[in-house]
C-alpha cells in the first residue's frame, strides 16, 4: 500500500494488524486490545527490564546484560509479575506499559507509555531516561524525547506519559518519501515506533522491517474488513 503522513483509524487498524502478526512469530507480546465502550482500542505490550545489569533466564539463573536490557531479549517465554519477583534478589525490576493508540485530531499513532516497580512505585520521567541507551541520547534530545508530556490515557482514563503527536509527521514524512522513492514498502507503525521507542526503553527487534518490506498490505473492500476482524479478535 501508498505510505502517507497521515491517515485514518482504518488504515491505522491494518498497520496494527500486520505489526501484531509479526509479533506473534517472534513472540515478543504485542496484542491488540479493544474498547469495550467503542469501537476503537490500541496496541499494547508489557515487559520487564532489570536496573542492576542482569536479567533473568526462565529457569531462574542470571546472565549479566547491559544496563536496562529488555528481559525479553534474554528469556524466552515472558515472565508475570510473581516470577519476576522468584528469580530475582537484589535486582530491581521495572515493568513497562507500551500503549499505541490512534489520534483523531493528527491522523497518526500516539505512544503512551508507563512504568513501575514490581510493588507498584511509578518512574519518573528523569528515571525513564536514565534507562535510554546512551547511543540514542544526543539524537532523542533533538527529536521525540522533548514531546513527552503526562496526560490521561483516553481509553483507559489513567496517567499516562505520552510522546505528542504534534511532531509525528514532521519526521516521518522523509522516512516515507524514502521509502516511496526507492519503492520500498514499509509499515508506518514499524518505522514510527523504530524511531520513538528507544526515547522510552522500547527496541524493536530488527526483524519487524524485513517483515514491513515485504508486506503487501491492501486495506479496501474485504481485506480490510479481514484485518479488522483480525484485531478484534486479538
Amino acid at each position: 500500500m501508498e505510505e502517507d503522513e497521515f491517515f485514518g483509524e482504518k488504515t491505522f487498524q491494518h498497520y496494527c494488524a500486520e505489526f501484531i502478526k509479526h509479533s506473534q512469530k517472534i513472540g515478543d507480546g504485542w496484542e491488540w486490545r479493544a474498547s469495550k465502550d467503542c469501537s476503537d482500542g490500541y496496541m499494547c505490550k508489557t515487559h520487564f527490564q532489570v536496573k542492576n545489569g542482569t536479567a533473568m533466564s526462565h529457569q531462574g539463573t542470571s546472565a549479566h546484560v547491559q544496563t536496562f536490557l529488555p528481559v525479553e531479549e534474554a528469556v524466552d517465554p515472558p515472565l508475570d509479575d510473581f516470577e519476576v519477583t522468584e528469580t530475582t534478589t537484589a535486582a530491581e525490576v521495572i515493568k513497562y506499559e507500551y500503549h499505541v493508540l490512534y489520534s483523531c485530531s493528527y491522523q497518526v499513532p500516539v505512544l503512551y507509555f508507563r512504568a513501575s516497580f514490581l510493588d507498584g512505585r511509578p518512574l519518573a520521567l528523569k528515571d525513564i531516561w536514565e534507562g535510554v541507551h546512551e547511543c540514542y541520547k544526543m539524537r532523542l534530545l533533538q527529536g521525540p524525547w522533548d514531546t513527552i508530556t503526562q496526560q490521561e490515557h483516553p481509553i483507559l482514563g489513567q496517567p499516562f506519559f505520552v510522546l505528542h503527536p504534534c511532531k509525528t509527521s514532521e519526521f516521518m514524512t522523509p522516512v516515507l518519501k524514502n521509502s516511496q522513492k526507492i519503492n520500498r514498502n514499509v509499515n508506518y507503525i514499524t518505522s514510527w515506533l523504530s524511531m520513538v521507542g528507544p526515547a522510552v526503553g522500547l527496541n524493536l527487534p530488527l526483524s519487524y522491517a524485513t517483515a514491513a518490506s515485504q508486506e503487501e498490505g491492501n486495506v479496501n473492500g474485504q481485506d480490510s474488513s479481514i484485518e479488522r476482524k483480525s484485531l478484534e479478535e486479538h
